[in-house]
């Protein structure tokens, strides 16, 4: 490859990155507004939401929004924000990406101020010169009400949804989390 070529790939990645980025706050701000067309736009009409715990499931751009139509409907005012984005373009397809996100949200499902740190897994896809959501899938450390935070970390049913309690979906079941505890406890 030559130093020409070479470079113009380098800056197309930090191109894609820099787009992809946007997309993750897009993200964020289009569910704190609840802006549906914003937010459907950016997943692929194939596009796939899921979650570890099935509190989110959804196949298809049509899908996805109604799972967010009722997801909103109970939640009023949130905020989300997101931390580091892990984004690698596919050196073998330029409109291919895959990408970890950290996160934190504030919602109120229910009038229920609570508290959330998650982590997304996606796959992007660039179609037509922009990115999309092409998988999605929400993990949570904690979802709880804002009251119950002092003591959420001290077990692992931290995830509650619809009035239930789960088990949170990460880090227990992390393998790096695993093998620490089998090596050290």
């Amino acid at each position: 490859m030559s130093e020409l070529a070479d470079l113009k790939q380098r800056v197309e990645r930090l191109e894609a990155r820099n787009e992809i980025s946007e997309l993750i706050s897009a993200y964020a701000v289009a569910c704190d507004e609840h802006d549906m067309p914003r937010l459907t736009d950016q997943f692929t009409q194939d596009a796939v939401f899921t979650s570890p715990s099935g509190v989110m499931e959804a196949t298809g751009r049509k899908d996805i929004a109604a799972m967010f139509v009722e997801l909103f409907k109970v939640r009023g005012p949130g905020y989300h924000w997101t931390h580091d984005h892990f984004i690698k373009v596919d050196p073998g397809n330029g409109d291919r990406a895959t990408g970890l996100v950290l996160s934190h949200a504030e919602t109120s499902p229910d009038g229920t101020v609570s508290l959330a740190a998650m982590r997304y897994e996606d796959e992007y896809h660039r179609e037509g010169g922009t990115w999309r959501f092409a998988k999605r899938s929400i993990s949570f450390l904690y979802y709880v009400p804002a009251a119950d935070f002092s003591t959420a970390l001290n077990g692992e049913m931290r995830l509650q949804a619809g009035g239930q309690l789960y088990a949170a979906d990460y880090p227990e079941n992390l393998p790096a989390w695993q093998d620490f505890d089998r090596r050290h406890k």
